[in-house]
């Protein structure tokens, strides 16, 4: 894209979720060349973008900042115009996420988080695809050299998606801020003195390289890990993470560091660190969450993030975070204002991104997959970085995963239900534990739970009475501990 030449606007879609979109304001706001911008923050429900807007006025009031806050419930006047476009929603919220999570458990596929892969990350992204599809149409008329940034969950399914719609999209992730972050600390090594190189999928990407001074930090770093994680063994008083990731930890926690018995296993076995918690990455393989008891000694802290979320007083954490930025204002390791800041200076940033493998940017991995590599940000737009081919054991557990997004993807695209049978039962954890037949009655329990949000060419027949009393089978599951 080129260098914007009039105050940026920058569309906030979703804005009224807790905590995340204030934190992208302050980010925003961070860099001197985007306080005289429009910050335009949509999200249909008014009085939770209200809340929103009224922090980022006080934000932007008490530190005397030109910034312009529009509030509005209107998807075409958010997008009329803007230069740049963030996603931050979840269609459904925790009343959907809910069904994710739950009715997955009842047949035995316990899922820490259920938004990546698996039947949770295929349902969350099925049942967006609707909203995406209205914001793609409204967006390629009024806005259609917009630089849009996705944040929404699965990460690499929905960015697929809006690619695929004619959007030109970047995914954003701190999995790559966080772990590099950790383990910099976990060596004792002043993290700007670091140097990296991570590639893969979103959730799955790895750390090809980690060094400093010139000095590979592998063997020091396995040796540190393998001592300090072993199957069995956890640690304790750990801090208590409380689910955004968006600010750099200051010590290891029950959800990054603390318990990597996961991530260490996976690099002992396969060579490198994989780039998201052990809680994530143990659901998107077959070997951590077989039982009950194989799961307590990979994570022997759980870390539930529906519950979490469920627990959430959002007036509370904006009002915390409005007064840290009123003392502080510095931007989080989130990328987001990083790349509307490089677009619009010129000034180059370089932030990992999730895009299109179209063009081979990993030889290895399918040129329809959604990779996570390296970009370099200036006034020509997002830059994705050719990395090559990854070691091949890597590439192939990517592989596992690139099938379930893919299918997923082609079915909200093509309307296709059996793809969407065909994209659970090819999940790695889902496949270790059910068989076809259950995983087709499990798939058809999510279809009739959502069926509300789906696509049209998706929801399941009304008149198939056998499957809507499998649907009214879960109208008030109760949730395992």
């Amino acid at each position: 894209m080129t260098a914007t030449t009039h105050t940026p606007k920058i569309t906030i879609i979703g804005a009224g979720g807790f905590v995340f979109p204030f934190r992208l304001i302050g980010d925003l706001v961070s860099f001197p060349a985007l306080r005289d911008s429009t910050l335009c923050l949509m999200d249909l429900d008014a009085d939770r973008v209200h809340r929103t807007a009224t922090a980022a006025r006080a934000l932007v009031d008490h530190h005397g900042f030109d910034t312009t806050i529009v509030e509005t419930t209107d998807r075409r006047e958010a997008l009329a115009d803007a230069d740049f476009v963030i996603i931050t929603f979840q269609v459904g919220g925790i009343d959907s996420y809910r069904w994710d999570v739950e009715i997955p458990r009842r047949y035995g596929v316990d899922q820490a988080v259920g938004d990546t892969v698996g039947p949770g990350g295929v349902f969350r992204f099925l049942r967006s695809v609707p909203a995406y599809e209205a914001i793609a149409a409204d967006a390629l008329e009024l806005c259609p050299d917009a630089q849009f940034i996705n944040y929404a969950n699965p990460m690499a399914m929905a960015t697929a998606f809006l690619n695929a719609k004619g959007l030109k999209t970047v995914g954003l992730c701190h999995s790559v801020q966080g772990t590099t972050r950790m383990l910099a600390r976990t060596l004792g090594v002043p993290y700007e003195e670091v140097s990296f190189l991570s590639a893969g999928i979103n959730h799955q990407a790895w750390i090809l390289e980690f060094s400093r001074d010139g000095k590979d930090l592998y063997p020091e770093l396995r040796r540190t890990m393998s001592a300090r994680h072993r199957r069995g063994k956890g640690a304790s008083g750990l801090h208590e993470d409380d689910g955004d990731h968006s600010e750099a930890a200051e010590g290891m926690s029950n959800y990054e560091g603390g318990n990597e018995q996961v991530r260490t296993a996976l690099m002992n076995t396969f060579g490198y660190f994989e780039t998201e918690s052990s809680h994530h990455a143990s659901e998107y393989l077959p070997y951590f969450r077989k039982d009950p008891e194989t799961v307590l000694e990979y994570i022997p802290e759980r870390w539930d993030y529906y519950e979490i979320c469920v627990a959430h007083d959002e007036q509370g954490d904006i009002d915390e975070q409005l007064t840290r930025l009123q003392k502080n204002l510095s931007p989080s390791v989130e990328y987001g204002a990083s790349i509307v800041n490089a677009a619009v200076t010129g000034v180059p940033a370089v932030v990992y991104g999730n895009v299109p493998n179209a063009t081979g940017l990993i030889q290895n991995l399918p040129t329809d997959a959604c990779v996570e590599v390296p970009c370099l940000v200036d006034r020509n737009g997002v830059q994705p970085t050719a990395i090559g081919s990854l070691p091949p054991q890597l590439a192939a557990l990517n592989r596992t995963n690139i099938g379930v997004q893919t299918l997923a993807v082609i079915a909200a695209l093509s309307g296709e239900v059996e793809h969407v049978y065909h994209a659970v039962a090819l999940d790695p954890l889902t496949a270790a534990q059910l068989t076809l037949d259950q995983i087709r009655s499990m798939t058809d329990e999510l279809l009739h739970a959502h069926a509300a949000l789906l696509p049209a060419a998706l929801r399941p027949n009304p008149t198939d009475s056998d499957a809507i009393a499998i649907g009214q089978e879960t109208a008030a599951p109760v949730l395992t501990p």
